[in-house]
Order: structure tokens, then sequence, then C-alpha cells
């Protein structure tokens, strides 16, 4: 409660608890529950400061980037991942073990840890092979180290995992794995992008190379390639498909729990992320909605079909689409698919109890005078050539606009509907959007690549319709929100405030986060400065962000005198910029502090000013 866990640990004792009237596994349920959740932060990744173009990474930043590449299994490479190796090689289940860990077994949670910490050595081996004194990757040479492994019996990543007490990994399946990992490496450390700038300043050619994240697809790297998508009616491909099922699964297990079942939900799509996804999302969509994409003899996704409800298992879930503006230009094929998957549901003679894409347009289109088929509109943009909700805007800019202004420019804004039956074309339709989403129980979005989340950019907030949601239901209530996280092995689905609370403590409340960072200088502060920015903004679009984040953040950097110090040396205008957040969350309600920390605030503003305007009253 100290850390301000409790919202994260389901059934925490209270304070006063007594130990004694819990069996000994009671106990350590409890114990593995707060252990899996230290290891969550602590496990991670995180950016180390700002990227200088034309620095290979460290030798330990080269480690954290290959232990998360290392996790991930590649069948279509013939690899494992390295901790299902290890493993299996104790006989068992990685699976088992990512399940059990997420429910607080602590045996579970303890052989997850030792999964991780023996993945670490054995990367951490196969990286300190090539490293020099300065910390660097310097060469990639296998030669050496093949002899060297020849007499002394054995890999040093062999040698790491039987130190760590895993000494019958097998060999057939970690040969294949290392030198995959070994081939990155090379690109990971290979200076490739001041060449690159060079060419694209004198006019020369660079050559392609697809873009993505680099965990899950290692080969966008080296960076410094003139980069380039896929096919983007090749998506969902059967993989993503695959994946997306067990998403939906967790979310609508996690929700059963509860005592939840959705009959709307109100979904993000993200032109960006289903290119590194292959269309993960896509396929997320459809599977809620009871259908699967069906792939021509070339691989072309053009087709859909409606899963029965005797297979499916559960009723159809009608979902409401807000796609972005480049998901719009990139894929419009995929959004008349999406639109025809959804109008098969409305228009399936099945019962509305089993059926929620039906219940909901049969209301519609009674409430609005419209058909069936009009009324089971449900995905929705921009108008053509426009982008965004533009609330990130206004909320960047420091603007006073009211909630209820930035939810009217919301529906607005994306309120264009496309229909399949009018392929290309976009409709402003912002009755009907509102119409849709008045219906919604739950908000959704996707996190899945370790580069970017929820406070690194203004993109997510400014898509969520969490509170516009809320104005819209006649009931008033508010929806839930949640988070899926597929930037690891073990996909989490995490309600919004949990993913916001962890995205703060490995973040903006971290000192390997904000130390690396002041060492940017000017543009460090700046980071700084927009982080806390973009906490405010998932204030103002969902209430998602706990109290204690802004205490912690204004004990941080404000009334921590050294940190303040710095980041007035380095960037006064950003700081100033940090302390408008702060007095802003105060003034409209989303922090609740003290008379004390507000006139701190007011003080360190002026000193702000102070600062940027040249005045020196010590002089």
């Amino acid at each position: 409660r100290q850390c301000n866990l409790e919202k994260d640990i389901e059934d925490l004792p209270e304070e006063d608890f007594d130990t004694k009237t819990v069996s000994l596994e009671e106990r350590d349920m409890i114990v593995g529950k707060v252990y899996r959740r230290l290891m969550e932060i602590e496990s991670r990744a995180l950016p180390m400061g700002l990227h200088r173009i034309g620095v290979p990474p460290t030798a330990e930043e080269s480690i954290a980037t290959l232990v998360n590449i290392a996790q991930l299994d590649r069948p279509e490479n013939g690899i494992k991942g390295l901790p299902r190796i290890i493993a299996e090689s104790v006989g068992k289940d990685a699976e088992g073990i990512y399940r059990n860990a997420d429910r607080g077994v602590l045996e579970d949670v303890e052989q997850l840890q030792a999964l991780t910490m023996a993945s670490r050595a054995a990367v951490r081996a196969l990286v300190m092979e090539s490293t020099n004194e300065e910390g660097r990757v310097a060469e990639v040479n296998p030669f050496m180290r093949d002899v060297f492994s020849f007499f002394s019996g054995g890999s040093p990543w062999k040698k790491a995992l039987a130190e760590a007490g895993f000494p019958d990994c097998s060999e057939d399946d970690l040969k294949p794995l290392f030198n995959y990992l070994e081939a990155c490496l090379k690109e990971v450390v290979c200076n490739n992008e001041l060449p690159s700038l060079l060419k694209a300043l004198q006019g020369e050619f660079i050559p392609p190379g697809p873009g993505g994240d680099p965990i899950r697809n290692p080969d966008v790297l080296p960076t410094g390639k003139n980069m380039h998508a896929l096919d983007p009616n090749s998506i969902p491909t059967r993989a993503a498909a695959e994946t997306a099922v067990v998403v939906v699964d967790r979310l609508l297990e996690g929700l059963a729990k509860q005592g939840e079942f959705p009959e709307s939900i109100a979904f993000t799509l993200w032109g960006t992320d289903n290119i590194k996804t292959y269309g993960e999302s896509l396929a997320q969509v459809l599977a809620l909605v009871g259908a699967k994409p069906v792939p021509d003899s070339l691989g072309r996704v053009n087709k859909v079909e409606l899963i029965p409800l005797e297979e499916l298992g559960r009723p159809r879930i009608d979902v409401v689409c807000n796609c972005s503006g480049v998901f719009r230009d990139l894929f419009i094929n995929q959004m008349n698919l999406l639109d025809r998957a959804i109008k098969m549901a409305a228009e399936a003679d099945e019962p509305i109890e089993k059926n929620f894409v039906r219940k909901h347009a049969l209301e519609q289109a009674e409430e609005l005078n419209i058909s069936l088929r009009e009324a089971s509109t449900r995905v929705f943009s921009n108008a053509a050539g426009s982008y965004s909700a533009n609330v990130g805007l206004a909320i960047e800019n420091g603007s006073n606009i009211d909630e209820q202004q930035l939810q009217e420019q919301f529906t607005k804004r994306k309120g264009f509907a496309l229909s399949s039956d009018s392929p290309g074309v976009l409709k402003e339709s912002s009755d009907l959007f509102k119409s849709a989403l008045s219906k919604v129980d739950l908000t959704f979005q996707n996190l899945d690549s370790s580069e970017i989340s929820l406070t690194d950019v203004s993109h997510y907030f400014d898509s969520d319709p969490t509170k516009v949601v809320e104005g819209l239901r006649k009931d008033g209530k508010k929806p839930s929100a949640f988070i899926a996280d597929t930037t690891t092995a073990n996909a989490q689905v995490r309600s919004l405030s949990a993913q916001v609370r962890l995205d703060s403590r490995t973040k903006l409340l971290n000192p390997k986060f904000y130390e690396a960072a002041l060492k940017g200088g000017y543009e460090g502060v700046r980071e700084i400065s927009k982080r806390m920015r973009y906490t405010l903004g998932w204030s103002t679009t969902a209430g998602a962000v706990d109290n204690f984040v802004y205490e912690d953040a204004n004990e941080t950097y404000i009334a921590d005198e050294d940190i303040r110090r710095r980041m007035l040396d380095k960037n006064p205008d950003a700081l100033r910029d940090m302390v408008q957040t702060f007095l802003e969350a105060a003034s409209k309600g989303y922090w609740d502090t003290s008379e004390e920390n507000l006139e701190r605030l007011r003080d360190v503003y002026q000193e702000c000013e102070d600062r940027i305007e040249g005045v020196d009253f010590t002089a």
C-alpha cells in the first residue's frame, strides 16, 4: 500500500491482517501476487535517454534488446523462444508458468523469475564475447568463440544456463536460437544511420527494408533503411488471427470473473500498429464479432465468414471501430472487410440475446428511422485528408478547452462512416456514430510495440472515447477501459488505469528513466515534461490517472531541489510547462494535493519565468 500497488493486486489483505488466520498456501498466494507485480515492473523495457544518430548501443542496451527478441517463438524460422527452451529442460510448459504466475501462484512466480534471470545470463554470455573495454560491442566475430567452445567443451550461453540452474537445455534448440541472436546483434550495432543520412542528403539510393518493431520483427534492423510496410491485402495473417483469439479470450475471461460480459466495445484501430503485427487488432475485431478472415490462394484476405454460434460458444459482440487516419489511408479494403463482417452479423437470423450486433442495429434502426443495414454501420474514421481528433493537440498546447468541448470535437472529427456498399466513400455520420457509442460498455486499444506506450505519445489518448461514451450513454455510466499489451511473449489484458500505473512506475517515476533523460540536456528535460503532459491527457479523456501518480511526480521533479535545479538549468521552458501541467491537473480536479505543493509550484513557475526573461534578483 505504501507503494500504491493495492489496485493492481486482487484480494490484497487489509493492513491489520493477521497472517496466523490463514494457511501457508494462502500466504504464499498473497506473496506470489505481490512478487509478480514487482517482477512485471522490474522487467519492463524502457528508453534509456535520447537516441543519438550514429552511436551504437552499449553492451547492456544490446543485452536488453536481445533478451526481448529471445523470448518470442519464431516458428517460421524453426526457432523456440528461450524461456520455452529453459522451461522444457525442467519438464515445464512455458504457457502454464505464465498463466499460473499471473494468478499469483508463488512457485510459478519464482520459476518465471528464474527463467528471466537465466535468459539474461545466457544472452549476456553471447554479447560479452564481442564487448570491448568501453562497454560497447565492437565486432561480432563468432570464429574465435567457436574455437574456444570446441576446446572448452560447450558454448558460453550453455555454460551460463548451467550456472543459473538449467544444465539440461537442448543444444539442438539453443543453437538455431543463438545463431539468430548473433545475427541480430550484428544488425543492432551496425552503424548504418550516418552513411544513410549522408546518402539521403546527396540524393543517392538508400536500400529499402521493412519497418516495424525490432523485437517482433528483427528484420527491420539495422536502422537507417528506407522503410516500407507490407501488402495491405495480406492482413490479417493466420498467425495474427491466432494471436487475436488469445487476446480476445483473455479479455472476456477476465470480464467474466468480474461478472461482466460486454454487449458493445469501442475499438481503436491504428495503421502503423497493424503493420507491425500484420493485422492483430483487425483480427481481434473479427473475433469479437464472431467472424474469421478467409484468404484466397495467393494469401490475400478479401472475404470473411461468420462463425456459427454453436462453434463460437458465446454471443456475438457489437464493435464500434474508430480507425485512425493512417489506417484509413493504408487499409481501406480492410475497413470494407470489417463493415461486411459486421453487417453479416447484423443481418444473421439469430436470437438477439446471442447476437448483440443485431440487437443494437435493430434498436438504432428504430431510433433513427433508417434501414437495418445502414444502422449496422460500425466503421468510422476522419474525413478524407483529415487526421486525428485533435484532442491531443488541444491538451499538448495547454488549452483551457473543457472536456465537453473536446468530446464534441471528437465525435465531429471521427464521425465519418465507411460502408462496403459504397467502397472508398466516407460519409459524415456523426449522429450514427454517437448512437453506436451510446451503447458501448467497454473501450479497448492495443499496445504492441516495446518502443512506444501510452504516455510516450499523444495519439493513444487523442483517440480514446471513454469519457465520450460516458457522456452519450443514457444511464451516464462510465464504460470500462482496457488495454491489450502484446509486447512480450506473455500477452496481458489490463485495465487502462493499471496500464497507466505501470507506465508511470517504469518510466516517469523511475530514476533510471529520468536520470538517463537528464543526460540528454535541453531535449531530455523536454521529453520528461511531455510525458507529464501526456499523463494529464489520460485524466482528460478517460479519468485513468491515479492521484499518487501526480503526487509522486511532484515529489520527484518539483519537491526534490536537486532534480528541479538540474531541469531549470538545462531547460527552464520545459520545466515551466511541466509546472503548468501540475497546476492544470489540480485546477481541473484530477489531482488532490496540499496547498503547500500548490504554493511551491507557483514559486517554481515564477522562478522559471525569471530565468527565461533573464531576471536575476540575487545580482
